[in-house]
């Protein structure tokens, strides 16, 4: 959420204060629910999504705190690398499991990274960035049809097989934009377009993105979309493609247009027929009406 309030302030000159005001008052209170270790935790992807958030909001404000909090979380995040299956990034501390949310987010994070720090630091960003995706890329994560699975069997190191969730298809493909323009390698940006298009092809109904499983979405599965078009968005900007602002523009349409629940809240499904709302639904709501303004 604090990453699309930033992308919101930065889209929007006339939200920009209040944006700045939230996020400014989140750093100063977020940090100490983990006392000294401020937004370091045992969770890997936990520590991902803070630092992207840290850094959408280095490039709103121009502030290094939140650019130098990003660096933090990063070598944190380094140190769970090297799984068993010949490197990747383990999701916790506890090395419980191999999740592609995890991997994905220290693509993310890193790649982006290399674009904002000094070019003596730079070389340091791209080189983790470059070896997350040659073990991403190799590791049988995506499947046959192009999409994404939850992570790899620690066992088996083969993909678990398990649901091919928006968001996951949604970070890379921030990740590898940003390690694309940190190199200027076109074939990344290749890689990018097909797991969007298998994405935007497989994971909706009628044009527009729909989670794939059954029932009301959850606070954590509701915000999943918004991941996605935060990542496509990202993707969008380094390489305008027609078809992702079209895609863009009709989920934006399609989530202005349905009615709101209680006090003016995104539901969870963008094509209506749904009265489930949370803040997460209402926050994945706003990353699409933001991504559609930018593209």
């Amino acid at each position: 959420m604090v990453e699309t309030i930033a992308r919101f302030g930065l889209q929007d000159g006339a939200f920009k204060q209040t944006a700045i005001d939230i996020i400014s008052n989140t750093y100063a209170k977020s940090g100490n629910q983990h006392n000294a270790k401020a937004w370091i935790n045992d969770y890997y992807d936990d520590m991902g999504w803070w630092a992207m958030g840290w850094i959408a909001s280095y490039d709103l404000t121009g502030d290094p705190k939140y650019l130098n909090t990003a660096k933090d979380l990063f070598e944190d995040m380094s140190s769970g690398w090297n799984t068993p299956c010949n490197g990747g990034l383990w999701w916790n501390k506890e090395h419980d499991s191999i999740a592609a949310i995890s991997n994905e987010l220290f693509l993310a994070v890193g790649a982006s990274l290399a674009n904002r720090v000094s070019a003596q630091e730079k070389d340091h960003y791209q080189n983790w960035a470059q070896m997350e995706w040659d073990w991403f890329w190799t590791s049988g994560i995506i499947n046959s049809n192009g999409l994404i699975n939850d992570g790899i069997d620690k066992t088996s190191c083969k993909n678990d097989g398990k649901t091919t969730y928006t968001y996951n298809q949604g970070v890379v493909l921030a990740g590898l934009s940003e390690l694309a323009r940190a190199k200027g390698d076109g074939a990344l940006i290749q890689h990018a377009n097909n797991i969007a298009n298998a994405a935007m092809s497989q994971l909706s109904q009628n044009g527009i993105l729909t989670e794939p499983v059954s029932g009301p979405l959850d606070i954590q599965g509701a915000q999943f979309k918004g991941a996605f078009v935060r990542g496509l968005s990202t993707l969008n900007k380094n390489e305008p493609q027609q078809t992702v602002t079209d895609f863009m523009k009709k989920n934006a349409n399609a989530v202005w247009s349905q009615p709101k629940v209680d006090n003016g809240e995104i539901p969870d499904r963008w094509q209506g027929g749904s009265s489930n709302a949370n803040t997460a639904s209402h926050a994945a709501g706003i990353d699409v009406l933001v991504a559609a303004a930018a593209a």
